[in-house]
């Protein structure tokens, strides 16, 4: 189907509206921002390159990113409304385009916008956010109050591990237990008072360890004061915030899913719910680029005003449906699948009844 001017200049008012958008909300977010941790990165001494090139750089894409349904939308709202205002989708149809024809551009440049956000949310933005995190672990977040105490958590196949204290600010434990199992039964067990890890060899140090091991029905007891060892765990796993999850690729993600599927920590649903997501909500750009249209291309006494107004209001509503949803999924209360999928299945619905009501 070839493109025609009509089209081309509903993409470019489209794209231009949406540019619009992103540059204005992010000039807020910055002030916003900034205004609230400007004396944190003060008091800590955050070089200002790093503030702009690894915190802002890094942070705004993915907010805007992670609202861009909603600015589509409203993007969708303001320039369609300024068309049917000044009589332009009336002319269009007028002169023989069907309604459904109308919505060809829209459905290309969504489909175009759809596309890029599921390009950044899956690989471009988890490779730029490691250097948030990384900016945000120096200058903003106190972790010296980081502490988790009776940790139990299978930290590979077979071996489970048991902390009774775990300190973030030393990266020091006590009371270490390390339970190997094979085929059922106990292999070995190793015990230490205390554990510290080592940043420069990624490696753990026991004190005062002591191991049981059971060969053929005999125990064999081994004691030392220090040994250095290989534990396939770090101390980021018992920090990590939520938001952190961003910075996983899909491929990380799917390996994320895996370990705390064996490891049992409940947090299974969670990075689930996040995989989906980065699917469902490109989705959600086109649905609601069909439901902006279909609002905003008929001419209103209201104007630009009241389709505004109607735009922010299913916005909001959007937001909150699918965040509701999303806790859900996050929780384990409903699949995660089944979490991403029916607020676009609620929203879809909404589109093709104003969609039909436009037509006529």
């Amino acid at each position: 189907m070839k493109l025609t001017k009509i089209d081309l200049y509903i993409i470019k008012r489209f794209l231009g509206a949406f540019i619009l958008a992103l540059g204005l909300f992010t000039v807020i977010i910055v002030v916003f921002d900034l205004s609230e941790k400007i004396d944190e990165f003060m008091e800590n001494h955050a070089p200002f390159g790093e503030i702009i090139f690894d915190y802002y750089a890094n942070w705004v894409p993915f907010l805007l990113n992670l609202f861009s349904p909603v600015f589509v939308f409203i993007s969708v709202i303001f320039f369609t409304s300024k068309m049917a205002q000044n009589s332009e989708i009336i002319a269009i149809l007028a002169s023989g385009v069907s309604y459904r024809r109308l919505l060809v551009p829209y459905i290309i440049t969504a489909i175009f916008l759809a596309l890029v956000s599921f390009a950044l949310s899956a690989w471009v933005i988890p490779k730029a956010d490691k250097t948030r995190v990384v900016f945000e672990n120096e200058y903003i977040r106190d972790r010296s109050h980081y502490s988790a105490s009776n940790i139990k958590t299978q930290i590979s196949p077979g071996l489970i591990m048991s902390i009774g204290q775990f300190n973030f600010s030393d990266s020091a434990g006590f009371k270490i237990c390390l339970e190997e199992v094979e085929n059922g039964r106990l292999k070995s067990k190793l015990y230490a008072e205390r554990l510290n890890w080592n940043e420069e060899t990624n490696k753990w140090k026991l004190s005062k360890w002591w191991t049981r091991e059971f060969i053929d029905g005999m125990e064999f007891i081994n004691k030392g004061n220090t040994m250095d060892t290989m534990i396939p765990f770090n101390p980021e796993d018992f920090f990590r915030k939520n938001d952190d999850v961003q910075m996983f690729n899909l491929a990380e993600l799917d390996e994320m899913i895996r370990l705390e599927e064996m490891r049992g920590t409940g947090n299974t649903f969670f990075y689930t719910t996040e995989k989906y997501k980065r699917f469902g909500m490109p989705l959600a750009i086109i649905i609601l680029t069909i439901v902006g249209v279909s609002v905003a291309s008929k001419k209103t006494r209201g104007g630009i005003g009241l389709n505004l107004g109607v735009g922010l209001l299913i916005s909001f509503t959007f937001l909150i449906v699918f965040q509701f949803f999303l806790a859900y999924g996050s929780s384990g209360s409903l699949h995660p699948l089944w979490a991403v999928t029916i607020p676009n299945l609620i929203f879809g619905g909404v589109a093709l009844i104003l969609y039909k009501l436009a037509q006529k």
